[in-house]
């Protein structure tokens, strides 16, 4: 009896330390952005290269991220993108400007075209601001002509966009953030008008 009691106290114990804790499905968001009106292509006008995006420093998670009151960044870890930002970012970009009509045709690497521009961009913030109610997005980027003569930069700046955030939960959190990403593709295309 007694040894009985000894081989199953160990047994009672750890049934006491395990805890019960529901299981929290991560979610993915979309990150799609589409121009609100596509242009036909332009017969004649160049050919944008558009590369592979790079993330900026902290750009690398796919957690949802804020900036807090203290200037910390909090990534949410349930709360996540369906596929890394810059890479969302970079397709949305090259949709969005195949779909701009300034160009004969929009490129990824890989294309068998001539590029007569390329644009490169890092992604450098895609988050939300609670305490201003606000979601930026800001890119670097940078387009350089290719020809016969080389290669020569025609524009590089850093781009942003900001959209209002309406609540607090994750859904309003992907949405602003997104809403960003269009007023960002908006401002790039702009520039890339304007030179």
């Amino acid at each position: 009896m007694r040894r009985r009691i000894v081989l199953q106290a160990p047994l009672a114990l750890a049934g006491c330390a395990l805890e019960t804790r529901p299981y929290a499905e991560r979610r993915q968001w979309p990150l799609l952005v589409r121009r609100p009106q596509a242009l036909p292509a332009r017969s004649g006008g160049p050919v944008l290269l558009v590369r592979s995006f790079s993330a900026g420093p902290g750009m690398e998670a796919r957690g949802l991220q804020a900036v807090q009151p203290d200037g910390s960044i909090r990534t949410e870890f349930y709360e996540e993108w369906s596929v890394p930002p810059a890479q969302a970012v970079e397709e949305t970009v090259r949709g969005w400007l195949a779909d701009s009509g300034l160009f004969s045709a929009v490129v990824a690497p890989g294309s068998r075209l001539l590029a007569d521009l390329v644009l490169e961009g890092e992604l450098a913030a895609l988050w939300t601001v609670p305490a201003e109610h606000t979601a930026r997005a800001a890119l670097g980027l940078t387009v350089v002509a290719t020809d016969n003569a080389g290669t020569r930069l025609v524009l590089q700046r850093r781009v942003e966009g900001e959209a209002a955030l309406a609540g607090d939960t994750p859904r309003d959190d992907a949405d602003a953030m997104t809403a960003a990403i269009r007023v960002l593709c908006e401002r790039i295309e702009r520039t890339i008008r304007t030179g």
